[in-house]
């Protein structure tokens, strides 16, 4: 799940990215609605965490060219500006949900994936094959009971295996679901996290690789 977070005052938006991040989501931050525009052109975001007040584009037209431009991208308004008349006015901007500060973060995280849950393919909260067993709402992942301790991108490269239901993923595909915009896709980080993910998983391997395409189990 990849998330765009969009807010002017800096630490606040490193410090909601580093705590998605440990929710195992993929997140990158800017601090300008224009900059935004710009992100939102170049990647897939499943979810964009959007401050209304936001320096050189106001996030509301932030807000108005997604729905203009029928982006599968849901929108979170996340704003000092709580009223029940700025709900309103967000709402009917095109906002899917709406949050005012300050904020619960377990609630942050919580609408976030519930945003997800909108705009992709519905994730049995159960994935199991060979013997893995994944928990999506738990976060927890198994092998024949055997608990794995992943790190939050181990668990979500084998999400996206167990989704794949044995078809072969890219590793260009597992960059853009699973890696934020600034990870450089020539330093092995899919590799670096497949050998770990193997390694915790264990034996009979399960993760094949297919030369030049890609990952399956």
């Amino acid at each position: 799940m990849r998330v765009l977070v969009a807010e002017d005052e800096e630490v606040l938006a490193e410090l909601v990215a580093t705590g998605l991040r440990r929710a195992g989501f993929a997140v990158d931050t800017v601090f300008s609605g224009d900059a935004a525009l710009a992100y939102l052109g170049l990647h897939d975001y499943d979810v964009v965490v959007l401050d209304r007040d936001l320096p050189r584009v106001h996030g509301d037209e932030v807000a108005r060219e997604l729905v203009a431009t029928a982006s599968r991208t849901r929108i979170l308004m996340l704003t000092a500006s709580a009223s029940t008349e700025d709900r309103v006015a967000g709402l009917d901007l095109g906002a899917d949900d709406y949050l005012g500060k300050p904020f619960e973060f377990p609630e942050l995280i919580s609408r976030v994936r519930a945003l997800r849950r909108r705009c992709a393919r519905p994730v049995p909260p159960l994935l199991e094959r060979h013997g893995v067993r994944v928990d999506t709402a738990r976060r927890t992942a198994e092998r024949d009971g055997r608990d794995l301790d992943l790190s939050p991108k181990e668990f979500s490269v084998l999400q996206i295996l167990l989704e794949a239901d044995g078809a072969t993923v890219s590793a260009e595909d597992l960059l853009e679901r699973a890696w934020d915009a600034h990870t450089d896709p020539f330093t092995g980080a899919v590799r670096v996290c497949m050998s770990k993910l193997r390694a915790k998983l264990g034996e009979p391997a399960l993760i094949r690789t297919v030369q030049g395409v890609g990952y399956g189990l």
